[in-house]
């Protein structure tokens, strides 16, 4: 729910007025934007420290990050994978897995949806340059999209927004308000600030710096959004993962600090004054002073006398540090559980593990990955609707609005599972066509190959029974009639 008053939309605001507010809400999301990619990447200071402790270690573990925040969202992304886009009539569509290879769609998709689930949204812009459609992913700082007062999903304007280092561009997509046609504008201003102004660099002079929308009344931005709730607004999964992430490094920089101090046994002489040396005039002989000897030498040389009546050794005990470890350990399983991650992703303990444990583990994951399947699965839908209308082509837009996306499945399985199942599918009547989509990998124009090869084999097979056949009964003479079989044996 947006709830910035200041910045809120009104249909009689100039473009300028548009760019500038929607920008200021693109800057307001950037620090939480940045903290999220921070923790993705694994550039956490040091939080939980005392100030004695952070004084005393300096900045020896400012490079450290036991990084779990990475493998979270890239776990559940490796579940999330497009196999096809299907019409109403359930059939795939193959113009827009085309133009989705075509514009490398198929690649991209991935980086736009581990961006969504690090950083709560990223998004996508179609359109036409040149006669081609185009299917653009864009990071969440790069754009933003604005919706109609009291609805969730039905988009009013959209932002684009980047920059060459001197200059910033904007491009901003309206929809038809307050009588005017849906239209895009195109502004510019130097980086670092400034108002506005009409675009004139990189553009032709022949070229129309605002224009009427060729894709009618849509915006052909769209945000892919990591949903959570209906009220509130999309939310990254670090977000939950984040205090634990910085408890769990805190704890390791005391165990390194406890192994290099404290980890061996730690030996105290007892009833002895420190050894010491005297120092002698080299040309007298006479001892000018003493000076103490270097303990390092001790520990090297691994021999030390006791001179003194009385003196004895006694001994430190090792630090536990397995204390740190199960601390350590305990922290790993609750980032696991809070976020639906198998545990052996995390704590690296599978052995000897039957089928039916190991999917028991994951079916958090698979029901999260499904969930998300839905959502992303609903934005990706409308990119492709866009994609058909930027090619011209309403009607097959339509049919992709009541279509689905098809992704693949999101339990990991072996062959032999999915082996089993299909003969139990097949043996149940499922045909052949149906049991060839829920292979994982199979790509829609390898089915189609499978269903032309299985025809024609089909075909040949029939061609080869009716000559086989035809070779038995009577046979007929030059002139066409059936020779008489007892004129034949006279």
């Amino acid at each position: 729910m947006f709830t910035d008053t200041e910045n809120r939309l009104a249909d009689t605001d100039s473009p300028e007025t548009m760019i500038r507010k929607l920008r200021h809400r693109l800057d307001a999301r950037e620090p939480k934007a940045k903290e999220w990619n921070a923790l993705y990447e694994g550039a956490r200071p040091l939080k939980y420290a005392s100030p004695e402790f952070s004084e005393q270690t300096g900045g020896l573990f400012d490079d450290f990050c036991d990084n779990w925040c990475k493998t979270v969202p890239d776990t559940l992304r490796e579940r999330l994978a497009v196999v096809d886009f299907e019409g109403e009539d359930g059939t795939s569509d193959e113009q827009a897995m085309k133009a989705w290879k075509r514009t490398r769609a198929d690649v991209e998709v991935g980086l736009a949806i581990l961006d969504a689930l690090v950083v709560a949204r990223s998004h996508a812009m179609v359109w036409n340059p040149g006669g081609e459609s185009d299917i653009t992913f864009i990071p969440a700082g790069q754009a933003i999209v604005d919706y109609v007062p009291g609805t969730r999903g039905v988009r009013r304007a959209g932002l684009r927004v980047w920059s060459d280092g001197s200059h910033e561009f904007a491009t901003l997509f309206v929809r038809a308000l307050g009588g005017r046609p849906a239209t895009v504008y195109r502004r510019q201003r130097t980086v670092g600030g400034g108002e506005w102004t009409t675009r004139t660099i990189g553009l032709r002079r022949s070229e129309q710096v605002d224009m009427v929308n060729p894709m009618g009344d849509e915006v052909p931005l769209v945000e892919i959004a990591n949903r959570a709730r209906l009220h509130g607004k999309p939310q990254s999964e670090i977000a939950q993962v984040a205090p634990l992430q910085d408890g769990v490094n805190t704890l390791w920089a005391h165990l390194f600090t406890a192994a290099d101090f404290a980890a061996l046994p730690q030996r105290v002489v007892l009833g002895m004054d420190r050894p010491t040396k005297d120092i002698i005039d080299p040309e007298t002989g006479d001892i000018l002073d003493e000076e103490n000897v270097p303990l390092g030498q001790f520990s090297k040389d691994r021999l030390l006398w006791l001179s003194d009546e009385g003196a004895s050794i006694s001994q430190f005990s090792p630090a536990d540090l397995d204390a740190y470890l199960k601390v350590i350990s305990q922290c790993v399983r609750h980032i696991a559980a809070q976020t639906r991650t198998p545990p052996q992703y995390l704590l690296g303990e599978m052995a000897n593990i039957a089928a039916d444990a190991l999917e028991s583990a994951e079916s958090g994951l698979v029901a999260k990955a499904m969930d998300k399947q839905l959502h992303f699965g609903a934005d990706l839908r409308e990119i492709v609707r866009l994609e058909a209308l930027a090619a011209g082509d309403p009607a097959r837009a339509a049919s992709l609005a009541m279509g689905r996306t098809v992704w693949r499945d999101a339990q990991f399985r072996s062959v032999a599972q999915y082996a089993d199942a299909l003969t139990k599918y097949k043996a149940i009547g499922v045909p052949d066509e149906a049991l060839w989509r829920m292979i994982p990998g199979v790509r829609p124009e390898q089915v189609e190959e499978w269903i032309r090869l299985r025809d024609e084999q089909a075909a040949a097979a029939a061609q080869a029974a009716a000559t086989a056949f035809g070779s038995f009964g009577p046979k007929e003479t030059d002139e066409g009639a059936e020779e008489d079989p007892e004129a034949e044996a006279a």
